[in-house]
């Protein structure tokens, strides 16, 4: 309770002295924002995909198929009256938070960036052991983000007309996780 008070509190001598140590305990989990007083429409769907790595004990090596994780939440929400926040925002905030965190050489450049790759990473695994039988001891995100234009004008041709960008496929280094067992 503390640290959440501090973040939230207007800026004073302890929460300056301590702002690096309260954001690493705030972020990502109880991250502040105004989207429920100004929502900020995505510009963008995304289709966040994982495939898994397995060393067999003879040294072969297996790597599943993608595993669309964007699907089975949207079918998590659909089929919930109440879908929690957690449900519909979980894996796209972490995918939003490490875009800002990462830029695109996939590096952390500080230890929030790895706290987010490291998120990330976990809320991928989780999923893909829920849903998929053996095991695994690496993962792989492949993010396919088709920007939404806007509508074009009545008649469909002339200045406010867009053409549609091409979808862009972005593919994240293979990342060492616990070994997962699943079901």
């Amino acid at each position: 309770m503390l640290l959440v008070f501090l973040q939230v509190a207007p800026p004073n001598s302890i929460s300056r002295q301590y702002s690096r140590q309260v954001n690493a305990w705030i972020y990502p989990f109880f991250e502040q924002n105004w989207r429920l007083f100004a929502p900020d429409p995505e510009s963008a769907n995304l289709q966040i995909s994982a495939r898994t790595m397995h060393t067999a004990p003879d040294g072969t090596v297996q790597v599943s198929n993608w595993f669309d994780l964007t699907t089975v939440d949207t079918a998590a929400v659909k089929h919930d009256p109440y879908p929690s926040h957690t449900a519909q925002n979980m894996l796209r905030r972490a995918w939003t938070s490490y875009l800002e965190t990462h830029g695109g050489d996939d590096r952390p450049h500080s230890q929030r960036a790895l706290m987010i790759q490291q998120y990330l990473r976990n809320i991928a695994a989780d999923r893909v052991a829920a849903h998929r039988h053996g095991t695994f001891e690496s993962i792989q995100l492949r993010v396919i983000t088709v920007s939404i234009t806007a509508p074009p004008p009545a008649g469909g041709s002339g200045p406010g007309a867009a053409a549609r960008k091409p979808a862009d496929t972005r593919y994240l280094p293979w990342w060492k996780v616990a070994r997962h067992a699943t079901r």
